[in-house]
């Protein structure tokens, strides 16, 4: 039977919620009816809920207990082809439906009727005193570029008193609005500000703008060598996509990128487009989603979550630094964005670009077989060039056991500080030191709740477990042997090495880069402005820095050790070394001046070491993609990951013991299961983690297997299954 789109005042309809519930409920349609994919307000129980009309009831349920939608919200209801991506993305991941409908409702007050509001915008003259509080309500509304907030919103982001932003508005420094809550964003001008391309750019724009024309879905894997210009490239695509009336989504894997990618697009376009992560405020969160909805935002800048927006007619999807492990979520509902990327877009006929220096060994294999089109960007635009790469054998450096920059490196940075340049110092730890132990008795620090070394936070004077967050004051006294002042770090850390460099350079300006050390994406978006200004001598950096940065003075890249991820047995370890050393090394000599990449290694003579520095990228992939291959794993197989926890350690083994033996549903696809065993981190949150991993065939039917076989046993109250298809991470 057909699916109506319309439903009349009380026919049964179906309504998914955002309940954890397992099943569709019925409901009858209010009066004036609704339509197929409407967003309802709903009775549960002695609650009033969210859900979407889903389509028609089961009627399988007494009709006269059967309640009504209490009232429809007034936005536009969910398309089909966003209710088929939420359907086929939870059926791949093994989520059920009510948690894939919370991802696609995440914005505060969408049953809220339409009412106005008082918004506080930039003013056109200056107050007649300026105090800091003043200052800083300001430099918020400039930073912002024109965008209005409600009073709280603007308060708190300055950190003023609400009396300050009042005080302004009668000055007239601040102008106080009413306006509906919710518009359309500025129009964005495909014709306004195009630069002129190098040959080979202009050659992949073409390519790229020909294939959003066709309307189609497609994926394009855009591969150029760190600063070749491959935002300007994919930048074409989204003008011509905005030709054809349709809207486009720019995913980036960082929020401390989008200050500068913003000020780019406002320069192409003529507007700032949408903007969508975790620092966006409420306020705009709901606008954002409402306006993409209606098809009065042309274009998104977002984080992976914005994969789930309600587009009206997405046309294109450019996901920047592909390779990114940011773009998988590792908690709640486990995905991969680049990948859900291409799904969505295979549904709604929209186009993909996958843009990287370095691809996934995924995204290189997809487009090796002919399943993506591929087009490369060989030379870096303008006058600058690629940076020399070379290893420091620091089997050969005299080191003693508290310093970290070698002698070589240390001479090196002193030669850019001179010339009035940049140096990058690269190490990919936060805090000041893995491990602290008693020189005393050898007892490390480990968290209370997590089977992890605490690790040291100089500059909060705090112990943090990176595992579950919680912290502790460094103790003057051992916890185990009760001996005084034994307490010592082991090993370095981003601060540690900030705190060698100004020892070593006592009057350049130092300034460190890790998320953590920034109380806002506000904050560290300024810092990073600062740097290309030439606001320090001396950056260092976790892997925060690697991600398309651009420092003009910036000519100097030193990475502290770039053996660090070579141990473990991740079976990405050595993708992960070759595309984090060659994206680092990347941000050296992005202007006119020549860079050099200087990496810091006790094994040169390793295979991904030698390929980093040779750059023989295709030699690399193709190696590693033979391993793979030989070894049956991802791309050249299927893999999930399974992680039971709970409070009782005995519980979860037994568990996995009993699953690991009734796993006939996996066997008859000929899928292997190993383990039970305790995951790398065997207990976080208080919680004991042991871990099972299924191989499979690539051609196997993965998903269907796994939901038989995990469908077999009944979990009790405190024990959590968690099913990772395609894992990025084995802790």
């Amino acid at each position: 039977m057909t699916e109506p789109d319309f439903f009349d005042e009380g026919d049964l309809v179906g309504v998914l919620t955002t309940q954890p519930l397992d099943r569709v409920l019925d409901y009858k349609a209010p009066e004036g009816g609704c339509w197929r994919g409407a967003f309802v307000e709903v009775p549960l129980g002695p609650r009033k809920v969210l859900g979407v009309v889903w389509g028609r009831g089961k009627g399988d349920y007494d009709r006269s207990r059967v309640r009504s939608v209490i009232r429809v919200l007034d936005v536009a209801p969910m398309r089909e082809e966003m209710r088929s991506f939420l359907k086929r993305a939870g059926d791949y991941t093994l989520t059920p439906r009510p948690a894939m409908l919370r991802l696609a409702t995440r914005a505060p007050g969408l049953g809220d009727p339409p009412s106005m509001q008082k918004i506080y915008r930039l003013g056109s003259t200056e107050p007649d005193r300026m105090t800091d509080a003043r200052t800083r309500v300001l430099e918020v509304l400039r930073d912002y570029g024109g965008l209005a907030f409600t009073l709280k919103e603007l308060a708190e982001m300055a950190g003023v008193s609400t009396g300050v932003v009042k005080g302004l508005v009668k000055q007239g420094a601040v102008l106080e609005e009413d306006r509906p809550r919710d518009l359309p964003f500025p129009t964005l001008d495909p014709d306004h500000g195009g630069k002129a391309l190098a040959d080979d750019q202009a050659e992949a724009a073409e390519a790229l703008r020909a294939s959003v024309r066709t309307g189609t879905y497609g994926t394009t894997l855009l591969r150029g060598v760190t600063g070749s210009g491959k935002t300007e490239v994919y930048l074409e695509a989204i003008a011509e996509c905005l030709r054809q009336g349709r809207q486009a989504l720019v995913l980036l894997p960082e929020i401390a990128l989008t200050a500068e990618f913003l000020t780019r697009v406002e320069a192409r376009f003529g507007a700032k487009p949408a903007e969508w992560h975790s620092g966006v405020t409420m306020t705009e969160r709901r606008r954002i989603w409402k306006m993409v909805g209606q098809g009065g935002a042309q274009m998104v800048i977002g984080a992976r979550s914005a994969l789930f927006l309600p587009f009206q007619n997405l046309g294109l999807i450019v996901v920047d630094e592909e390779h990114d492990t940011s773009y998988k979520q590792e908690d709640g509902v486990l995905y991969n964005a680049r990948d859900m990327a291409v799904l969505r877009a295979s549904i709604c006929g929209a186009r993909v670009v996958l843009a990287s220096a370095t691809p996934s060994l995924e995204s290189w294999t997809n487009a090796e077989a002919g399943k993506y089109d591929k087009l490369t960007l060989t030379s870096r635009f303008g006058e600058s060039v690629l940076p020399d790469m070379k290893a420091i054998d620091m089997r050969g450096e005299k080191l003693p056991s508290d310093r970290w920059i070698s002698g070589t490196l240390q001479r090196a940075v002193l030669e850019r500080i001179e010339k009035g340049e940049q140096a990058l110092l690269f190490i990919n730890r936060r805090g000041y030191a893995p491990v602290t132990i008693c020189r005393a008795c050898g007892h490390q620090i480990a968290c209370d709740h997590c089977d992890a070394r605490m690790v040291e936070h100089r500059f909060q004077k705090r112990l943090v477990c990176h595992q579950c967050g919680e912290s502790k004051p460094m103790p003057e006294v051992c916890p185990n042997c009760g001996a005084e002042g034994r307490m010592a770090p082991v090993g370095p850390g981003v601060e540690r090495l900030t705190e060698e460099a100004e020892k070593l350079f006592p009057d350049a300006r130092v300034v460190t880069l890790s998320s953590d050390l920034f109380g806002s994406a506000r904050a560290l978006k300024a810092q990073i402005e600062e740097i290309a200004k030439g606001g320090a001598d001396i950056i260092i950096g976790t892997q925060l820095v690697a991600k398309g940065h651009n420092f003009p003075l910036l000519t100097l890249v030193g990475v502290i050790d770039a053996d660090l991820g070579l141990q473990g047995s991740d079976l990405r370890a050595a993708e992960r070394t070759f595309q984090l050393m060659r994206q680092v090394a990347g941000r050296a000599g992005r202007s006119e001046r020549k860079g050099l990449a200087l990496l810091q290694s006790y094994q040169p003579e390793h295979p991904v070491i030698r390929a980093i520095l040779a750059g023989d990228e295709e030699g690399f992939w193709r190696a590693e993609a033979e391993e793979r291959r030989q070894a049956g794993v991802p791309p050249f197989g299927r893999m999930a990951g399974i992680v039971l926890s709970s409070p009782d350690v005995q519980e979860v083994f037994d568990l996995g013991t009993e699953m690991a033996r009734r796993s006939a549903p996996l066997r008859q696809i000929g899928a292997q299961v190993f383990g039970p065993a305790p995951a790398p981190i065997a207990r976080i949150r208080g919680r004991h983690r042991v871990r099972l991993l299924v191989k499979a065939d690539k051609g196997a039917p993965l998903q269907a297997a796994l939901a038989k076989w995990v469908g077999q046993f009944k979990l009790s109250n405190q024990v959590r299954l968690s099913v990772d298809i395609d894992p990025q991470s084995f802790l």
